[in-house]
């Protein structure tokens, strides 16, 4: 009876200091009610949940009492009752409704609370940290990103998740109402996300990139120093500076992975040459050494950004290609065993680049291209070159339509097999046979479209996107059939691919490949293409705190 009754005095003393304060017309000389208020929150729950609503609203008021009120309402904040809890959250906002030199002290109060587990109390900070964004946008957003910075020292790994599904969640989705003025907030984000990028995951870079994207400032009509801007912070993430150390399989990985991400920027006319120019220079010098899980997945992007190569790119690469499509093209029929995907591949970024740069195959293949430069080299005799490519397409023309015979074969078994399976799974077996199937057919139709023009001593490089990569989804042709360059036309492929490389970030190598492996199993072997590895900082090359990419 004793607790009630005081309670109920607890309650009607703050009553009396509230309606005081709200009379006063200079609430400043209310010292003694807004101190009975302070005090009132170290009494019962009701008083506190009470106390909660009132140190707030009059805080501006008093500043002489600042830290005794922030203090108190911190206590607040830490009480076992969930209702004085989120009352005490809920008025955190107040604090700098008139002193907008609390809100970055109150963020970072509010940032350490996203982690609380019940959802009425995540509710109110999230709602909080809200109503902050809407008072000033700007100063809230940096005070967020404070908290996904690169040291330890910022808070713990689990406060930082939060912040970052907050802003993934809340900000992100409503950076049309937020970011206002456009341009300005626009700008200053991006400005918080560069500075942000030094330790982050594959996943967040990846989060991060697809926002930058969406803002208008780098929409379609965005002026090229822009396209450059974002593909800058994409070259920085792959570490594109460092040197190369083929024991690093996370640098592989964030370097296919940013290879990807790169490429709609190359489709909009940015340079690529920074990437090509460290494929040329460390990757492709050491790539019998890599990992085979990685081989793939190299090749696979080295062909996907060859049609938006640079002239002066392309020749510097040239060499490297031809020597890697000799290494894995066999000149004869020794045994040797043939992995069709990388030829495929290498093929694809061969017909690209030389078709930017057609002479710079005399001197490597021996053709006979005029330009009517110096660099065509047509006084030289490179006649054996011709020798040994012609050699290695006629080989590799045999060994895929001896394969193409027995993929179709198998088709045929597959589909006598699907008529006569009884239960779900037999056909979902043999569904996935048939994918296989099919997808070796269009790497063996690519390889065979690919090889006739090359045997020409004046060959037409293809350079435009009549060949459609057997990993890449088949895109619905607008007539009936494809033309080459050579001006005949080639039999359409099997349009059933699956993997979207340009979707999975560092490409789509270990699912679609393994496919293209099993329905050529028996018949050649290499490259599994899997996409393993980490990220980047937090898992991304060893920096950070080791979250990896998986």
């Amino acid at each position: 009876m004793s607790d009630s009754t005081d309670e109920a005095k607890h309650i009607e003393k703050l009553y009396e200091f509230g309606e005081r304060l709200n009379e006063s017309k200079d609430k400043s000389q209310n010292v003694k009610d807004y101190q009975g208020i302070i005090d009132a929150a170290k009494t019962s729950i009701k008083a506190k949940q009470l106390a909660a609503q009132l140190i707030p609203r009059f805080f501006k008021f008093f500043p002489d009492l600042s830290s005794q009120a922030v203090d108190a309402h911190l206590d607040l904040i830490e009480e076992e009752e969930l209702g004085v809890r989120v009352q005490a959250i809920r008025g955190l906002p107040l604090f700098c409704k008139d002193t907008p030199e609390y809100l970055s002290k109150i963020i970072d109060i509010l940032v350490q609370l996203l982690v609380a587990e019940e959802i009425v109390e995540r509710d109110a900070v999230h709602k909080a940290l809200m109503y902050l964004l809407r008072q000033d946008v700007k100063a809230s957003l940096t005070a967020l990103f404070k908290h996904i910075g690169t040291t330890d020292e910022q808070g713990p790994e689990d406060v930082r998740e939060k912040v970052l599904g907050f802003i993934r969640d809340k900000v992100f989705r409503l950076k049309a109402e937020l970011l206002r003025p456009q341009e300005e907030m626009e700008r200053h984000i991006t400005d918080l996300i560069k500075k942000g990028l030094e330790d982050v995951t594959a996943a967040e870079f990846k989060m991060f990139m697809d926002f930058l994207r969406s803002l208008s400032i780098f929409g379609d009509k965005a002026p090229p120093e822009r396209m450059k801007e974002l593909l800058g912070i994409i070259e920085g993430q792959a570490d594109l500076d460092a040197q190369f150390n083929i024991s690093d399989g996370e640098h592989i990985d964030r370097l296919i992975s940013c290879l990807y991400m790169a490429l709609p920027f190359f489709l909009r006319g940015a340079s690529g040459s920074k990437f090509l120019n460290y494929l040329n220079n460390h990757i492709i010098p050491v790539f019998d050494k890599l990992p085979e899980e990685r081989k793939l997945d190299l090749l696979k992007a080295l062909a996907e950004i060859s049609p938006y190569t640079l002239p002066q790119d392309s020749r510097q690469i040239l060499p490297s290609i031809v020597q890697l499509l000799k290494n894995y093209m066999p000149r004869r029929k020794t045994g040797e065993e043939m992995n069709f995907t990388y030829v495929e591949c290498l093929l694809y970024a061969f017909h690209h680049l030389a078709h930017k740069a057609p002479n710079a195959t005399n001197s490597l293949c021996g053709y006979k291209i005029v330009t009517g430069q110096p660099s065509d080299r047509l006084g030289e005799d490179f006649s054996e070159l011709y020798k040994d490519l012609t050699e290695r397409l006629s080989n590799v023309e045999e060994l895929t339509r001896a394969t193409m015979k027995k993929l179709t074969q198998g088709m045929a078994e597959h589909n006598k097999a699907m008529a006569a399976a009884k239960s779900d799974e037999a056909k979902d077996n043999i569904k996935t046979q048939k994918q296989n199937t099919t997808t070796g057919l269009r790497t063996c139709n690519n390889i065979l479209a690919m090889t006739k023009p090359l045997h020409l001593k004046t060959p037409l490089f293809i350079g435009d996107k009549s060949i459609n990569p057997s990993w890449k989804e088949a895109v619905k042709p607008s007539v009936p059939s494809t033309t080459t360059a050579t001006g005949g036309k080639r039999p359409a492929t099997t349009a059933n691919g699956s993997g979207n490389m340009a979707k999975k970030g560092r490409g789509s190598g270990g699912l679609q490949n393994q496919l293209v492996n099993r329905a050529l199993e028996g018949i050649s072997h290499g490259g599994r293409g899997g996409t393993g590895g980490r990220g980047r900082g937090r898992g991304w090359g060893g920096r950070g705190r080791g979250r990896g990419y998986r």
